[in-house]
């Protein structure tokens, strides 16, 4: 399986983006700080300078339905802040 995953692509990131640089990654659970580095540096031919993680556990929600109370969670996801080197960038729209 691939370490990235998809791009975060929202307002907050977009405008991230722009003025410091930095873009967001959805990733694998189990990927490190250097894995993610180094496959966003193959993917799209950039210099990382550094990489933040952030895990978000499972939300828990549960239904009542006619037959009784159905409990259920969301995945747990990881996402990456990368912070790219200046004069750098990335271009997620190329491909479309």
């Amino acid at each position: 399986m691939s370490v990235l995953i998809k791009p975060i692509i929202t307002e907050k990131m977009t405008a991230d983006s722009e003025l410091h640089n930095r873009y967001g990654f959805m990733v694998d659970p189990t990927a490190n700080k250097i894995q993610i580095k180094l496959a966003v540096e193959a993917a799209y031919g950039v210099s990382v300078k550094k990489v933040r993680t952030m895990n978000y556990g499972p939300s828990r929600k549960s239904r009542f339905t006619k037959t009784g109370v159905q409990h259920g969670k969301t995945n747990a996801i990881k996402k990456a802040i990368v912070d790219v080197a200046e004069g750098d960038i990335i271009d997620f729209y190329s491909n479309l």
